[in-house]
C-alpha cells in the first residue's frame, strides 16, 4: 500500500485500530458516568435549566457557521485548480491528481469542521451530563465526586484523541504520500470550527459572568451561585459552551494540525532521502499517545475524604504516568522503525521526547503562576487589601512576566530540535533546515501526545464549577459544599494549565505550519524564497508589523463584544431584581432572557472575527508577496504568543486569589472572607481577567493557525503572481479588502437590545 513494507501497513492499520479504540474507551466512560446518580429533583431542576440553555446556544451557534463552512469548502475545492498537483499526488493518481486532491481536500476540510464539532458538542453535553452527577456524589464522597468530574472530562479527552488520530490515518491510508494536500483542508475544517467555537463560548460566557458577578456579587452582595441572580443558569452554562466545547475544539485543532504540519515536513524529508519512515512516525507516536492517555486517565481517583492539593497531585500523578509510558514507547519504536534513517533513532526519539517535557514544565509554570498555592496569586490576594487597582495592577505584573517565561521555555524547546537535528552529515544547508523544522513538528507532535489527558484536565473545570453551582442553588450542606469548592479551586487552575499548553502547542505547530510555508513555496518556485525571509526587506518588516497587529486588534473586538453583552446582562439582572417578591425568593427569575442575551451577542461576533482571520493572509499575500507573507506569519505568531499567555495567566491569577479570600473566614472588620472590600477588589479584578483568560486569550490559539494554514494554501498561488496581480487579482484584493472593512464594521456594531425574547430557554433554539 503506497509503497510501504508490509511491516508499515499494519502498522498504519494497527493505529487506526488504536484511534477506534480511544473512542471505544470514551463510549465506556460514558457508560460509566450515566449510571451514577443525578442527585435530588431540585438539583435535576437546576441541572435541567442549564442543559437547555446548552442546547439552546449550541443549535443557534450551528445554523450561524453552516453558511460559511458551505462557502469554504467551495473555494477549499478551486484552490486546488490554480496550481498543479505536486509529484506526490501525480505519483499516486497519475493524469486524475488533481480531481482527487480537489474533492480531497474539499471533502478533509468537512470532515475536520465535523469533527471539531463532535467533539466539542457531544464533550459538553457529556460535562452537562457529569455536573449534576459530581454535584450529588459530594454529598458522600470526595473521591468519588474527584473521579465522576475527572472521567466526565476525560470522555472529551478520548473523542479528541480519537477523532484527531482517525481522521488523519484515514487520509493517510486513501492519499498515501500525497496526503499532505488533503490533510491541509482537514486542520483547516477543525482550526476554523476551534475558533468559531472558542469565540462564541468565550463571548457567551464571559457576557454572562461579568453580569452576573459585578450585580449579583459586587451591587447586591449575593453568593457566586444566587438562584435568584438571573444571570447564574447563563454563567453555568457559559462555562460548559466555552471551557468544554471551546477548549476541546482548539485542542482538537491543534491535533490535527501538528499531524498536518508533520506529514508535510515529513514527506520533504521524503524527497530528500527516500525513507518513507518520516511520514509514517508521526502517525505512530501518535497512537502511543492515544494508549498512554487512556492508562494514564483512568488512574486518578482520590480517597474518600481529601482537599484540592490531593486532588491536583491526583490528577498530575496521571499525566505523569501517561509522560513516562509515552516516552519509554517512544523509545522502543524509535530503536525498531527508525534505526536505519539519517541521523540514527535517537533524533527523532529525543524529539518527541523534548515535546513531552515541553508539555510538562508549561504545566508546572502556569500552575506556578495561576495555582491558589503558588506565589504570585498570593501576591495578588495581598494587593487586594488596597482596593480594586492595586488588584489590577498587580494581576498585571503576574500576566506580563509569566509571558516572558513562557516564551523562553517555548525557545529553548526550538532551540533543542535545532540541537537534535542540526548537524547530519552528507546533506546541503536547505536540506539541514528541512530536518530541523521536521524536528520541531516532532516536538509538537510530542507535546500534544498527552492530548486526553489535557482536554481531560480542562474539561474538569467546568464541570466542578457547574456543580459547585448547582449546589449553591440548591442548598447543599457546608461539607458537599467545600469538597466541590476544593474541586472547583482545582478545576481554575488545571483550565488555566490547559489553556497554557495550547497556547505552547500552537505557537510550536504555528512554527511547523511556518517551515511547512517555505517548503510549498521552495515546490512550486525553488528561487521564491531561496535567501530566506530577511526581516531587512522593508516589504518583509511591513508585513511583519501587519502580523504584530492582528492579535491585538483581534483581542480587542472580542473584548469588546463581552463589554457591550455585559452591559447588556447588567442591566436585564437590574431589571429583575426590582421584580416584586424576586429577592425574597417568591419568584423565580427569567434565566432564558439571559441565556437570550448571551447567545445573540455571541453569535453576533462569529463570521466578522472568523473572517478577519480568512482574508488578512490572504490580503498581505496578495499585495506584498510571499516573502513578506513569511512576515507577516513570524508576526502573528511573536505577538499572538506573548497576548495569549499574558491574557490567560494574568486572568487565572485573578480568578484564584479571588477563590483564596473567599476561603478565608468572613470577617469584614478585618478585611477577610466573602462581602469583605478586599472581596470586593478581588471580584472586580477577576471580572477584569474573566474576558482576558476567557474570551480573547483562548480564541488567538485557532487564530494563530487559522492564519497560518490559509498561508500555506495561499502560498502557492500567492508565488504564480509575482510578476503582478492584473486587474482581476486587484478586483480580488479590492473585494477582500472590503470583507475586511465589514468584519471591523460588524464588530463594532452594538449587539441587539432584546425587547420580544420567549421566555424558555429551550424557544431559544428556534
Amino acid at each position: 500500500m503506497h509503497g510501504m513494507t508490509p511491516f508499515e501497513t499494519y502498522a498504519i492499520f494497527g493505529v487506526l485500530g488504536v484511534a477506534i479504540l480511544g473512542l471505544a474507551y470514551a463510549v465506556f466512560l460514558r457508560w460509566q458516568i450515566l449510571k451514577e446518580d443525578k442527585g435530588t429533583q431540585e438539583m435535576q431542576d437546576v441541572w435541567q435549566d442549564i442543559k437547555q440553555g446548552a442546547d439552546a446556544y449550541l443549535n443557534r451557534q450551528l445554523r450561524t457557521i453552516l453558511p460559511f463552512i458551505g462557502i469554504l469548502i467551495i473555494a477549499l475545492f478551486f484552490s486546488v485548480w490554480i496550481v498543479n498537483p505536486t509529484p506526490e499526488a501525480q505519483e499516486e493518481f497519475g493524469a486524475n491528481a488533481r480531481v482527487y486532491i480537489a474533492f480531497g481536500r474539499a471533502i478533509a476540510f468537512a470532515m475536520g469542521a465535523i469533527f471539531s464539532l463532535v467533539v466539542g458538542q457531544i464533550g459538553m453535553r457529556m460535562a452537562v451530563e457529569g455536573n449534576v452527577r459530581v454535584a450529588s456524589a459530594a454529598r458522600t464522597s470526595f473521591g468519588e465526586a474527584l473521579r465522576i468530574a475527572y472521567r466526565a472530562g476525560t470522555i472529551t479527552g478520548m473523542l479528541t484523541d480519537g477523532l484527531g488520530l482517525f481522521g488523519g490515518t484515514i487520509i493517510f491510508i486513501i492519499f498515501g504520500k500525497a496526503a499532505p494536500d488533503a490533510l491541509l483542508g482537514f486542520g483547516f475544517g477543525g482550526t476554523l470550527l476551534a475558533l468559531f467555537m472558542r469565540v462564541g463560548g468565550g463571548i457567551y460566557t464571559k457576557a454572562a459572568d461579568v453580569g452576573a458577578d459585578l450585580v449579583g456579587k459586587v451591587e447586591a452582595g449575593l453568593e457566586e451561585d444566587d438562584p435568584r441572580n438571573a444571570a447564574v443558569v447563563a454563567d453555568l452554562v457559559g462555562d460548559n459552551v466555552g471551557d468544554c466545547a471551546g477548549m476541546a475544539a482548539d485542542i482538537f485543532e491543534s491535533y490535527e494540525v501538528t499531524i498536518v504540519s508533520g506529514l508535510i515536513l515529513g514527506l520533504a524529508l521524503v524527497r530528500i532521502t527516500g525513507d518513507l519512515n518520516w511520514i509514517v512516525y508521526p502517525l505512530l507516536v501518535r497512537g502511543i499517545g492515544v494508549l498512554s492517555s487512556i492508562v494514564g486517565t483512568y488512574l486518578v481517583k482520590g480517597a474518600a475524604e481529601g482537599s484540592g492539593a490531593d486532588a491536583m497531585k491526583a490528577i498530575f500523578r496521571g499525566f505523569l504516568t501517561s509522560a513516562g509510558i509515552s516516552v519509554v514507547l517512544f523509545g522502543i519504536v524509535a530503536v525498531v522503525y527508525m534505526r536505519d534513517v539519517p541521523g540514527g533513532w535517537w533524533r527523532p526519539f529525543l524529539s518527541t521526547a523534548v515535546g513531552v517535557l515541553l508539555a510538562i514544565l508549561i504545566d508546572r509554570l502556569t500552575d506556578y503562576f495561576t495555582g491558589t498555592e503558588s506565589p504570585p496569586v498570593k501576591e495578588i490576594r495581598e494587593s487586594a487589601d488596597g482596593g480594586a487597582a492595586t488588584t489590577i495592577l498587580s494581576g498585571l505584573a503576574v500576566g506580563y512576566e509569566s509571558s516572558v517565561w513562557a516564551a523562553l521555555v517555548i525557545a529553548a524547546t526550538i532551540f533543542a530540535a535545532i540541537l537534535i537535528y542540526g548537524n547530519i552529515p552528507g546533506f546541503s544547508g536547505m536540506e539541514q533546515v528541512a530536518f530541523v523544522l521536521y524536528s520541531v513538528a516532532m516536538t509538537g507532535i510530542g507535546m500534544l501526545t498527552l492530548t486526553g489527558n489535557n482536554v481531560a484536565m480542562d474539561s474538569f473545570g467546568p464541570i466542578a464549577d457547574n456543580a459547585n453551582g448547582i449546589g449553591e442553588m440548591t442548598g447543599m450542606t457546608d461539607r458537599a459544599r467545600q469538597i466541590m469548592a476544593d474541586l472547583d479551586a482545582v478545576g481554575n487552575t488545571t483550565k488555566a494549565i490547559t489553556k497554557g499548553i495550547a497556547i505552547g502547542s500552537a505557537v510550536i505547530a504555528a512554527v511547523s505550519l511556518f517551515g511547512s510555508f517555505i517548503t510549498d513555496v521552495s515546490l512550486v518556485d525553488p528561487e521564491a524564497l531561496i535567501n530566506g525571509i530577511r526581516v531587512s526587506q522593508p516589504r518583509v518588516f511591513v508585513g511583519m508589523l501587519i502580523g504584530g497587529a492582528i492579535p491585538w486588534l483581534f483581542s480587542s473586538f472580542a473584548i469588546k463584544a463581552v463589554s457591550r453583552a455585559a452591559g447588556l446582562m447588567v442591566t436585564e439582572v437590574r431589571r429583575q431584581f426590582k421584580i416584586p417578591g424576586l429577592m425574597e425568593g417568591k419568584v423565580k427569575p427569567d434565566y432564558a432572557r439571559a441565556v437570550s442575551i448571551s447567545t445573540a451577542a455571541a453569535q453576533k461576533e462569529l463570521v466578522p472575527l472568523a473572517a478577519m482571520a480568512v482574508v488578512s493572509p490572504i490580503i498581505v499575500g496578495l499585495v506584498l508577496q510571499v516573502e513578506a507573507l513569511g512576515g507577516f506569519l513570524a508576526g502573528i505568531i511573536l505577538s499572538g504568543q506573548l497576548l495569549a499567555v499574558f491574557m490567560a495567566n494574568s486572568g487565572g491569577a485573578w480568578d484564584n486569589a479571588k477563590k483564596t479570600i473567599e476561603d478565608e473566614p468572613s470577617d469584614p472588620g478585618n478585611n477577610l472572607g466573602k462581602h469583605s472590600e478586599r472581596h470586593k477588589a478581588s471580584v472586580v479584578g477577576d471580572t477584569v481577567g474573566d474576558p482576558l483568560k476567557d474570551t480573547a486569550g483562548p480564541a488567538l490559539n485557532p487564530m494563530i493557525k487559522v492564519v497560518n494554514l490559509v498561508s500555506v494554501i495561499i502560498a502557492p498561488i500567492v508565488v504564480q503572481y509575482k510578476t503582478g496581480l492584473g486587474v482581476t487579482g486587484w478586483l480580488v484584493v479590492l473585494v477582500l479588502l472590503a470583507a475586511f472593512v465589514w468584519a471591523i464594521w460588524q464588530s463594532k456594531r452594538k449587539a441587539p437590545e432584546l425587547t420580544d425574547v420567549k421566555t424558555d430557554a429551550a424557544a431559544v433554539a428556534s
